[in-house]
């Protein structure tokens, strides 16, 4: 059963698309408003109206709202090249290869870090939500590198309220197209999903606070290798903070990579890799730190584009 909402068309829509309207009403994106529209969701003065009709102030709108789907709960099933870094009663970390998700998600039908773990016998944390147990933080499907799972629900707890107080340590390495100018410093810009509504995340007046620290480690011809530590951890933040400054992830389609350059240097996804990630131990307090090496694909750039400068 759906969420029924009642309610006028408000002066400041007049003579708008539908679909328009609905998603400024409703904060869907126009591709959301208009899939309610097709489904018979819409009554425009109690009417099934199209998307594309012009809405009039005062007319009364009835929509349906649908449950979101419920995310698929994990299966263990097995993690093509995922390996393990570090275990023992309350902790594993893996390095994540490319292709595997961090858990179970609405529309992800390939593995996932969990899935991978229970088919190898690991005990994860049954804390948090079911599609997610153990997962502490995440790392997009496409960033590879290390990853540290909850094993005990002590470990959960903890390792929780270290990512939310900010002290965890987590470095990644990102080859961006260009030179940054300056060479090392700090975006503070805020984030949230862009108003297109098509996936991407953006840099958003009244967005959520996104901090990123940098550093060049290299400077290339065609691009430069960065040392980036985390602040925060927002989706795709790494990728749109620097996309936002017009030095996106060599291969980054979806934030505007050169695909020319990315053919020549090899890459069908963005480059960027989670280096190393150091905590205190949730059990014992000692502080531990972990790397993971580069992966194929990302090594291989590298030395193509050493090559070249």
């Amino acid at each position: 059963m759906g969420d029924r909402r009642s309610l006028p068309v408000p002066d400041g829509l007049e003579g708008e698309r539908l679909d328009a309207a609905l998603a400024r009403l409703f904060g869907f994106s126009r591709t959301r408003a208009a899939e309610l529209i097709t489904s018979g969701e819409v009554l425009l003065d109690g009417s099934v109206p199209a998307k594309s009709d012009r809405v009039h102030a005062g007319a009364w709108l009835d929509v349906t709202i649908p449950p979101p789907p419920a995310a698929p709960m994990p299966v263990a099933e097995p993690a093509p090249g995922m390996t393990i870094i570090y275990e023992d009663d309350d902790i594993v970390v893996v390095s994540k290869p490319i292709g595997v998700a961090a858990h179970p998600t609405v529309g992800w039908t390939g593995p996932t870090v969990l899935g991978g773990l229970l088919a190898t016998g690991h005990r994860v944390a049954t804390s948090g939500a079911a599609e997610r147990q153990g997962i502490v933080h995440r790392l997009d499907a496409n960033t590879t590198g290390a990853m540290v799972v909850a094993k005990s629900e002590h470990a959960y707890s903890r390792l929780k309220r270290a990512f939310k107080e900010r002290t965890v340590d987590k470095r990644y390495h990102a080859l961006v197209q260009g030179h940054m100018d300056p060479l090392r410093g700090t975006i503070d810009a805020p984030i949230d999903r862009h108003p297109s509504g098509d996936g991407r995340f953006a840099v958003v007046a009244g967005g959520k606070e996104s901090v990123t620290h940098y550093d060049t480690v290299e400077a290339f011809r065609a691009a430069s290798l960065l040392d980036i530590k985390l602040e925060t951890g927002r989706t795709h933040q790494i990728r749109v903070h620097l996309s936002a400054l017009r030095h996106p992830c060599v291969g980054d389609f979806l934030y505007g990579a050169d695909p020319t350059l990315a053919a020549r240097l090899g890459v069908a996804r963005q480059w960027l890799h989670a280096a190393s990630l150091a905590f205190e131990h949730p059990a014992t307090g000692e502080w531990m730190s972990f790397t993971s090496d580069y992966p194929a694909d990302l090594a291989h750039a590298l030395e193509i584009v050493n090559a070249e400068s």
